[in-house]
């Protein structure tokens, strides 16, 4: 099932008119395009009427030299047709591609504002196909259907009027079919946007399925689980194509009624309009041009049900992009810079709480306080409340009670960029992307010089970056899967050091490593610690051997802060919690 609003907002015109802003760039090319549309329809009547002076003039009085001179008036009008819809679709390219890169630059960068809650809540899969197909989905009818859905209707208007002056009684017949047609859209129009909303939904959670099996490939693999995740990417996929299968009978009956209606018009008015020539009420030219331009009705009419459900596709697909835009951000930055950073870190009462949990708190109360330079690790069991405490000093989260402060400042009146420069983080489970590994390693700093890159690479050992084919600028594929646990946790680290942080955070971020590679990665990490303050979650005493000092986590609360022998000695808390990795020398009371 999609993770998405409980009542989805209602899809209507409204939708597409509040994005109505991005027309705003384009506004001459789309007169442009709508002064070529106009006239082109203006065209299309003007060569029937010709038509009929052709034939009620030079051909009915057998006029040769009359016959040249309309002729040639119609093939300039033709031609000149022509040019105009050839202006208006080379227009109408660059200005519908613009809107589209427009609104996919905004909608990507509204993702970046919103918070972390937001992206937990909602399938990547989801966000993915408001990105791409709703956008699509927008581009097609602010490029092809909504030009089309007002051209249409006014050739349609203009024609009947003219067939009506021409000769009423089969001007009547062709304004009276117009009444069917008007009701069954009006039902289709009302049935379609439910069954739109569903096919758009359920392509979401497929390619949320496709995207999970895509990176998660390996532990599908390991588990022997392929055959269960195919099928249910199967069942996903039968979902959608039943409901798609509900959407093409819904739209091939609407199709069918508008193919049979004009068709059927045509056919009255041959049979009239011979009666009114055989009694002279109507001329052959006449005859001839009202056929012409009923004919002419044919492709509005019938592409009237392919424009309605461009329609019905774009209202629901603005609709579900609105409900990212109509997200507010929880995080919003400050306005406050820090002239001259020192990294004096402070927790001041700190609670903390999921927006979607809100009575069971993770952080209850927490003080603590990193001196400039200063390095302290946080030691606590398996959901303590390690990492959500790390994630509120470059604002992930915020804060329920209590305030984090940064040189006396709460960082929430921290402007984001410049909090975010001052504090530099590596996480556990560290995020590569498919770039080169240069790229990833510079990711926070790239005006980085290669000196820079080289010297971080040395103090996380990835100097593994070199053996690969082109070595630094080697692509290392989506995710990174194609490097080890503890080669990514290397190069996010690096990444981190990098930055030159005020404030560096260290998510448990040496737990892939093996013993030996930890101790080379801590040796050489000891001397960015001397300068900066740290902030640093760890599970083995070698690790905890960096800090200056230690704070225990206990349920959301810092018990106890200390040196780490201090509190071998004095907490036995402590002393479980590093007795599996700790030396037993400095494990009082563990025997080798």
């Amino acid at each position: 099932m999609s993770t998405i609003p409980v009542s989805d907002p209602p899809a209507g015109v409204h939708s597409l008119w509040r994005l109505r802003g991005y027309l705003r760039p384009y506004v001459p090319a789309l007169v442009v395009m709508a002064a070529a549309a106009v006239g082109a329809v203006a065209l299309s009547i003007a060569i029937p009427l010709v038509t009929r002076a052709l034939i009620d003039g030079p051909i009915t009085d057998r006029d040769v030299s009359g016959v040249l001179p309309l002729g040639l008036l119609a093939l300039a009008l033709g031609v000149l047709e022509a040019v105009l819809v050839w202006v208006r679709r080379w227009v109408q390219s660059n200005a519908v591609l613009g809107l589209e890169t427009d609104l996919r630059r905004d909608l990507y960068a509204r993702l970046q504002e919103l918070s972390m809650g937001f992206h937990s809540h909602w399938q990547s899969g989801q966000l993915l196909s408001r990105a791409t197909t709703d956008l699509s989905a927008i581009r097609r009818f602010s490029g092809f259907g909504l030009l089309f859905l007002v051209i249409n209707i006014l050739q349609l208007t203009v024609v009947t009027i003219v067939l009506l002056t021409m000769y009423w009684p089969l001007g009547l017949v062709v304004a009276l079919a117009a009444v069917p047609i008007i009701w069954l859209s009006m039902r289709f129009e009302k049935a379609y946007v439910v069954v739109s909303r569903r096919v758009q939904d359920e392509q979401g959670d497929l390619a949320t399925h496709a995207e999970e099996g895509a990176v998660g490939i390996r532990v599908i693999k390991s588990f022997g689980r392929s055959e269960h995740v195919s099928r249910r990417y199967e069942e996903a996929a039968r979902r959608l194509q039943a409901t798609s299968m509900d959407k093409v009978r819904l739209s091939a009956r609407f199709w069918t009624f508008l193919e049979v209606i004009p068709n059927l018009a045509v056919v009255v008015v041959l049979l009239l309009g011979a009666i009114g020539v055989g009694r002279g009420a109507l001329t052959p030219g006449e005859l001839v041009a009202f056929i012409t331009l009923l004919l002419s009705l044919v492709w509005p009419v019938s592409s009237l049900g392919v424009i309605l459900a461009m329609a019905q596709e774009a209202m629901t697909a603005a609709a579900r992009i609105l409900e990212i835009f109509d997200t507010e951000p929880d995080i919003v930055g400050g306005t406050r810079t820090i002239a001259e950073p020192r990294g004096h870190l402070r927790f001041e009462r700190v609670d903390f709480a999921f927006p979607d949990a809100p009575d069971e708190p993770v952080l209850r109360g927490v003080d603590l306080d990193l001196r400039p330079g200063e390095t302290v690790a946080v030691v606590g069991a398996t959901g303590a409340g390690k990492t959500a405490l790390t994630a509120l000093v470059p604002r992930l989260h915020d804060v329920t009670a209590g305030r984090v402060t940064l040189d006396g400042v709460d960082v929430r009146e921290l402007d984001l960029g410049h909090l975010r420069r001052l504090v530099a983080t590596a996480f556990e489970e560290p995020t590569l992307f498919s770039m080169s590994a240069r790229e990833n390693v510079t990711l926070g700093r790239a005006d980085a010089s290669d000196e820079d890159v080289e010297s971080a690479l040395q103090v996380a050992q990835a100097g593994f970056v070199h053996d690969l084919p082109w070595g630094l600028d080697t692509r290392i594929g989506e995710q990174g899967m194609a490097l080890s646990g503890g080669q990514r946790q290397r190069l996010a680290l690096a990444r981190a050091v990098l930055v030159r942080p005020e404030v560096l955070v260290l998510d448990d971020t040496l737990s892939a490593l093996d013993v030996h590679t930890e101790k080379l990665v801590e040796q050489a990490l000891a001397s960015v610690l001397g300068s900066t303050t740290a902030l640093v979650v760890a599970h083995r005493a070698s690790t905890v051997m960096l800090a200056d000092k230690v704070a225990l986590l206990q349920g959301g609360t810092i018990t106890h802060v200390g040196q780490h022998r201090e509190l071998l000695e004095t907490v036995p808390a402590y002393r479980e919690l590093l007795a599996a990795d700790a030396d037993p020398a400095e494990v009082p009371g563990v025997v080798a």
